[in-house]
C-alpha cells in the first residue's frame, strides 16, 4: 500500500474526497470567531503570571515555643495537589536533592529543579499519580557562622531564607507538591532522625567510642574521613586538619559493606544509575582482593629469621617484578635503625615536611630482603635476588604495615622512584602485560598498571591471567614457607557523626555516671535545642550547648539521678541520608514512614542531583534506607529479595552537569572584569571598557562572585518568562553535561515560542468551525480511509494532491515525533533534543500549508502536548486558545500525552541506516529516508544528509562539543548514504 501510494503522489491521480467532520467528532462544533486572537501578542512574562501555580505560604511562628525555633510549619493551609494525576494512577516518586536554604538560588539550582519538573510532568501527562515532594536541608554550619556574625538565631536566618527562595521557586512555575514541605530543622522531622539514631543504636549499629578525629580549627567541629580532601583540608571552610582524641559517635556503616558494594550491579543494570557515581562508591567502598608477604631480611651473609617486613599488597602476582623495598620514615623499624644510623637520622628530620609525591630516598645499605619466591622450587632466577631496603616519604606509617615493595613495572610511584634511585642501565621488568602471549614488547619500558596475562619471567605462572595467577602464586608461597596470606580489605571506615555544634540535631543520649550512656524514653522525644540567643548576640564560638546548664543538667531515665544531655549534634549528612522516606507520609508521628507508605511509594522511582554527591550522600543514604527497612519492615525487604526488586533508596539516579557562566578577563593581566568592564557594542569582539583596542578574553568558568559571572534566574526569569527559560536550560547540553550559559542564545528559544503561538492562532481562526482538541482523532482510520478511496479511483485534482501529500508529511513528522520526544523524556539525559525535535516539528506543521484543517489542528493539539511538560504555562494559554473553556491542560484526569497511532505504516517514506562517522571513526547510526535517486547535486545531497542526521534524536546528543557535525570541514557521503564521514578542523594546539 505504501508503494501505491508513494506512486500515485507523484502523478495526477483521482480525487481524494475530504472526511467530514463529522466522522470524526460526536461533540458540538465551536466557532473560532469568538476571541480575537490574530491581534495578541506573545508576552511570555504575563503568560507566566496568569497560569503560574501559588506556592502556599508559611507561618512565621513566634520563634517562642520551643519548637521550630523561629519556623513552623502551617500545614492546615496546604493540601496536597492531585490536579495533575488521575484517580487509581500508578504512583511515581520523583524528587530532585533538596536545598540547603543559602537564600538565594542559583542556575544550578534552577537547572536540577526545571529537569525534575519537567520528568514530573511528563509522567503526569502520562497519568501517573505522580509525588513531587520538595523541602530543605536546614541544619548546618553556614546558618550557625551567620548566626554569629549577625548575631541572630540561626532559626530566625534559616527562616527568611527559606521564604525567599520559595519566591524565587515560585518563579519558575514547578509543580511541587507543597502540602508535604518540611525543613530538617523542624522538630516535628528530626524528632525521627532521633528515633532513627536510637532504632540504629538498639539494634547494634552505633556506637561511642574514643577516636583520633578531624578537628576543623575554623569551623571548631570533628568531620568524618570522606570530608577531609585528598591534601588534609575540610571540605567545607578549607582549612588544615588538626588531629585530636575525642569520645565520638559513630555509625556502623561498615557492617553493611557487602550490600553496598553487591547492589551496585543492580543499579548499573540498564543504565539506571550513572557509571561515573558507581565507579565512585565501588572505590569508595575499596574492596581489594590482596596478600601480605613476609620479606626475611640479611645483614650480609646472614639470614636473620626474627626480623621480616611485612608488605601488603593489592597485586600479589606483581611479585615477581619487585626490585625493592621501602620503608616509611615514621615506621617502627626505622626509628630504631636511625638510632644506630646517624645519616638515617638526619634524612627521617630532613624528610618529614616534604610532599608525599618527592622521590627522596635513602637506602639502608647493610640491610637486604630476601624475596619469599626464593623458597619455592623452579622459580626465575631474577626473582632469587636479594632486593635493596629503601626509606622514603611516599609510603605513608598509618597505611598497612608502612612497607611496601617497590614494582616499578607496575607502580607509577615506584617507577618514578626506581628511576632516581635504581640502575639506570636496566629496562623494567614485567611481571603482567596486556599480550595473552606474554610478551612484553610493546610496553616500551614505560609502568603497566591494568590487569593481563603474566610473562615468562613468573616462570610457570606465564600467559595465565594476573588475577588468578595471584591466588595460585599466594597459595603456592603459603604452602612453601608461610610467608604469605591472602587478605580482603576494605577501604571504607564507619560513618562518624558527632558533630561540636548546635545547629543540627542533638543526639538523644542521656550519660549518667552511675547507668552510663542511656537512651531518651521515646515520649521525651523530640529533644529540641534551646534558645541561647545571648551566646548569638555576643557572637562567640564554640558549641553553646555545653553551657546550656538548664537544657544539659537533667535525669537519668533509668536511675532518676543527675545526668548530662550529650551536648553534641549530628552530621547533617544524618538528615539527608532518610527524609525521601518522609516525604509520603510527613505527618506520621509514630514512624518516619508507615509501611503502606513505603510499599507505596519506596523506593524513589527517579532521582536527580549533583554528581558531587555521589559518595557521601548517597552512600550514607543507601546504608540508613538498608538498615531502616530491614528493621522497621523487613517483610518489605523480604518481598524484594523474592523478586528481585531492589533494596535501595533510588531505582534511578540522574545527575546533571554544573552551569559555568561567560567569564571576561583581561588578558593583559588575567584580571576577572566586572560587567561594566566590558564593552559589548560588537558583540561578538567584547572589548575592555575604556581601552577599546583591547579584546577581553572570553571563558565559561563555574559561576562565582570573584569572576563576576554569576546570574541571577529570578531577573533572568522577569525578562524573558519561565518556560523560555526552562526550554533554554534543557535546550543548551544534554543533562550530564556543563551547560555554558550564554543569555544571546535564547533569543531562538522565544522565536520558536513566538511562531507556535502565531501558528496556533492561525490554525484558530482559519475557518469558521472546526473540532475540539478533545476529540479523538485517529491518524491510522484516517489515512487507511484515505487511501481506500483513491483506490476506488475517486479523482483528485492538483489542489488535493498538494494537501494528500502535506497530510502525510505533517502527520509523519508528528508520529515520528511522538517516539523521538517519549523516548528522549524517558531516558532524561538526552532532554536537549526534546526542544530541537519540537521546533523541528514546528518548521514541519508551519510550512505545509496545503495540509487539510484536520491534520493542522491535530498536529498542533500534539505539539502543544509535547510541549507542556518544558513550557507548562505558554502550553496552557495555547490549549485555552485551541480548546476555550476547558481549563488547563494539566487538568485531574487528563491522559494529555499523545501516543503513536499505528499511522507511520501508512505514512512510511523508504529508510536507510546511515553509519555517521567522525574523522573516520563511528559515533553513531540513525535511520534516515532513502532519497538518494531523488536529489542529484552532490551538495545539496550532503547538506541533506546533516539535516536529516540532526533531527535524530540519538545523533543529538552524541554529536556535540568536538563531535559537532555542523563545524566539519569537509563531508564523505559514499553508498547512497549509507556511510557519512565528518572530517573536523584539527584543534590548534
Amino acid at each position: 500500500m505504501n508503494s501505491v501510494a508513494r506512486k500515485i503522489a507523484g502523478q495526477s491521480r483521482p480525487r481524494l474526497k475530504l472526511i467530514s467532520i463529522s466522522a470524526w467528532s460526536t461533540r458540538p462544533r465551536i466557532s473560532l470567531f469568538r476571541r480575537p486572537y490574530a491581534t495578541v501578542e506573545l508576552d511570555l512574562p504575563a503568560i507566566d503570571r496568569k497560569w503560574r501555580r501559588q506556592i502556599p505560604k508559611q507561618s512565621k511562628g513566634s520563634g517562642g515555643d520551643g519548637r521550630l525555633r523561629g519556623w513552623i510549619s502551617d500545614t492546615t493551609t496546604l493540601q496536597p495537589d492531585r490536579s495533575l494525576s488521575a484517580p487509581g494512577s500508578d504512583p511515581m516518586y520523583i524528587l530532585s536533592m533538596f536545598p540547603y536554604p543559602s537564600g538565594n538560588l542559583h542556575l544550578g539550582h534552577l537547572r536540577v529543579y526545571t529537569i525534575t519538573d519537567v520528568i514530573a510532568r511528563f509522567r503526569k501527562l502520562q497519568g501517573y499519580d505522580v509525588l513531587l515532594p520538595m523541602g530543605w536541608d536546614a541544619f548546618g554550619l553556614p546558618a550557625e557562622n551567620a548566626a554569629i556574625e549577625r548575631g541572630i538565631d540561626p532559626a530566625v536566618w534559616t527562616r527568611d531564607n527559606i521564604a525567599r527562595m520559595k519566591e524565587q521557586l515560585e518563579s519558575m512555575n514547578g509543580s511541587f507538591d507543597w502540602s508535604r514541605e518540611f525543613a530538617t530543622c523542624d522538630p516535628d522531622f528530626y524528632k525521627h532522625t532521633q528515633k532513627i539514631f536510637l532504632l540504629l543504636h538498639e539494634h547494634g549499629l552505633v556506637s561511642r567510642r574514643k577516636a583520633t578525629v578531624n578537628w576543623d580549627p575554623v569551623d571548631n567541629t570533628v568531620l568524618a574521613n570522606e570530608q577531609v580532601d585528598s591534601s588534609g583540608r575540610s571540605w567545607r571552610s578549607g582549612a588544615k586538619i588538626v588531629q585530636r582524641e575525642l569520645e565520638q559517635w559513630f555509625f556502623h556503616i561498615t557492617k553493611f559493606k557487602e550490600s553496598l558494594l553487591r547492589d551496585l550491579e543492580k543499579l548499573g543494570l540498564e543504565d539506571a544509575w550513572p557509571e561515573r557515581v558507581l565507579t565512585m562508591q565501588k572505590n569508595w567502598l575499596g574492596r581489594t582482593e590482596g596478600a601480605y608477604y613476609e620479606f626475611p631480611t640479611s645483614v650480609g651473609s646472614n639470614t636473620t629469621e626474627s626480623h621480616k617486613l611485612k608488605i601488603y599488597t593489592t597485586r600479589p602476582e606483581t611479585i615477581f617484578a619487585a626490585r625493592f623495598i621501602v620503608l616509611s620514615p615514621q615506621s617502627p623499624i626505622v626509628q630504631h635503625l636511625a638510632q644506630q644510623d646517624p645519616d638515617l637520622r638526619k634524612f627521617v628530620e630532613r624528610v618529614k615536611d616534604l610532599p608525599p609525591e618527592t622521590t627522596e630516598g635513602y637506602q639502608i645499605s647493610q640491610l637486604e630482603a630476601i624475596n619469599p619466591l626464593s623458597f619455592i622450587k623452579d622459580m626465575p632466577n631474577e626473582s632469587l635476588q636479594p632486593l635493596p631496603v629503601y626509606v622514603a616519604p611516599y609510603v605513608r606509617a598509618d597505611y598497612e604495615t608502612g612497607a611496601i615493595m617497590g614494582v616499578p613495572a607496575h607502580d607509577a610511584r615506584d617507577f618514578a622512584f626506581w628511576k632516581m634511585h635504581g640502575p639506570h642501565e636496566e629496562p623494567l621488568r614485567y611481571a603482567v602485560t596486556p599480550d595473552k602471549d606474554g610478551t612484553t614488547s610493546g610496553l616500551k619500558n614505560r609502568p603497566y598498571l591494568e590487569a593481563g596475562y603474566l610473562t615468562h619471567a613468573t616462570g610457570p605462572y606465564q600467559k595465565m591471567p594476573s588475577d588468578a595467577a595471584a591466588k595460585e602464586i599466594v597459595s603456592q608461597i603459603n604452602a612453601a614457607s608461610g610467608l604469605a596470606e591472602s587478605s580482603t580489605k576494605w577501604k571504607i571506615r564507619d560513618w562518624l557523626i558527632s558533630r561540636q555544634r548546635y545547629w543540627g540535631t542533638p543526639i538523644p543520649i542521656i550519660h549518667c555516671r552511675t547507668c552510663g550512656p542511656q537512651p531518651v524514653p521515646d515520649d521525651q522525644l523530640p529533644v529540641t535545642l534551646p534558645k541561647v540567643d545571648a551566646h548569638w548576640k555576643d557572637g562567640r564560638a564554640g558549641n553553646p550547648l555545653e553551657t546550656a546548664t538548664d537544657w544539659v543538667n537533667t535525669f537519668c531515665p533509668k536511675c532518676h539521678g543527675p545526668a548530662r544531655r550529650d551536648t553534641d549534634t549530628m552530621d547533617t549528612f544524618v538528615d539527608s541520608s532518610w527524609y525521601y522516606m518522609r516525604f509520603p507520609d510527613p505527618t506520621n508521628p509514630e514512624a518516619p514512614i508507615s509501611e503502606a507508605a513505603a510499599k507505596s511509594y519506596l523506593p524513589v522511582d527517579i532521582y536527580v542531583g549533583g554528581v558531587e554527591h555521589a559518595i557521601l550522600h548517597l552512600l550514607y543514604a543507601r546504608f540508613v534506607y538498608k538498615a531502616v527497612m530491614g528493621i522497621l519492615y523487613p517483610g518489605i525487604v523480604s518481598d524484594n529479595e523474592k523478586t528481585g526488586s531492589l533494596n535501595e533508596p533510588f531505582k534511578r539516579l540522574i545527575t546533571q552537569g554544573m552551569v559555568h557562566g561567560k567569564t571576561y578577563t583581561d588578558p593583559r593581566d588575567g584580571r576577572f572584569l566586572k560587567p561594566d568592564e566590558v564593552d559589548l557594542s560588537i558583540r561578538d569582539k567584547p572589548r575592555i571598557a575604556g581601552n577599546f583596542s583591547e579584546e577581553a578574553k572570553v571563558s565559561y568558568e563555574k559561576m562565582s562572585k570573584s569572576k563576576h559571572n554569576g546570574v541571577d534566574p529570578t531577573t533572568f526569569i522577569d525578562k524573558y518568562g519561565s518556560d523560555a527559560t526552562r526550554a533554554h536550560i534543557l535546550f543548551q547540553a544534554p543533562v550530564a553535561e556543563v551547560l555554558n550559559w550564554d543569555e544571546d542564545k535564547i533569543s531562538g528559544v522565544t522565536r520558536w515560542l513566538n511562531r507556535v503561538f502565531n501558528h496556533v492562532q492561525t490554525i484558530q481562526k482559519s475557518r469558521e468551525t472546526i473540532l475540539t482538541p478533545a476529540t479523538k482523532f485517529n491518524g491510522e482510520i484516517y489515512f487507511n480511509k484515505s487511501a481506500d478511496e483513491l483506490r476506488e479511483g475517486i479523482l483528485m485534482d492538483e489542489r488535493g494532491r498538494a494537501q494528500w501529500a502535506a497530510d502525510m508529511e505533517v502527520w509523519r513528522a508528528v508520529q515520528n515525533t511522538i517516539i523521538s520526544v517519549t523516548d528522549a523524556m524517558e531516558k532524561v539525559y538526552s532532554l536537549n533534543t526534546v526542544v530541537s525535535s519540537l521546533m523541528s516539528l514546528t518548521n514541519v506543521l508551519v510550512e505545509n500549508k496545503a495540509a487539510s484543517d484536520i491534520i493542522k489542528l491535530e498536529a498542533t493539539v500534539r505539539l502543544v502536548q509535547m510541549m507542556a511538560p518544558i513550557t507548562p504555562a505558554f502550553a496552557d494559554e495555547c490549549w485555552s486558545i485551541l480548546s476555550p473553556n476547558s481549563g488547563s491542560i494539566f487538568a485531574e484526569g487528563t491522559r494529555a500525552w499523545p501516543v503513536p497511532d499505528d499511522s507511520l505504516q501508512l505514512l512510511g517514506r523508504s529508510t536507510i541506516t546511515c553509519a555517521v562517522q567522525v574523522n573516520g571513526k563511528l559515533r553513531c547510526t540513525v535511520d534516515i529516508p532513502d532519497k538518494s535517486a531523488e536529489i542529484a547535486d552532490p551538495a545539496e545531497f550532503q547538506r541533506w544528509i546533516v539535516k536529516e542526521i540532526l533531527e535524530a534524536p540519538e545523533a543529538r546528543a552524541k554529536l556535540v562539543g568536538d563531535y559537532d557535525i555542523q563545524q566539519a570541514e569537509k563531508v564523505i557521503v559514499v553508498k547512497g548514504g549509507r556511510l557519512a564521514n565528518f572530517v573536523m578542523p584539527k584543534k590548534a594546539k
